[in-house]
């Protein structure tokens, strides 16, 4: 499975990141490699514990990402 991953810069120059097809699932790192590899981790585990409790494994269906341009 492949869960597309936002990445937000943090004030103290590290990295944070969500996975919006998981609630709640969020990590962070010290480099953008850092947390991808953390967020790796937070993905697997955060399915683990949905599965234990018997509850829906999130996807990405229907999960659009778009852009828009406005003025500066």
């Amino acid at each position: 499975m492949e869960y597309t991953v936002l990445i937000h810069p943090a004030v103290e120059g590290s990295y944070c990141t969500e996975v919006q097809a998981l609630p709640g699932c969020f990590s962070q790192g010290e480099t953008i490699d850092a947390a991808l590899r953390n967020t790796k981790d937070a993905v697997e585990c955060h399915l683990a514990a949905l599965r234990e409790e018997g509850q829906h494994v999130g996807s990405e269906d229907g999960i659009l990402i778009g852009r828009v341009s406005v003025a500066a």
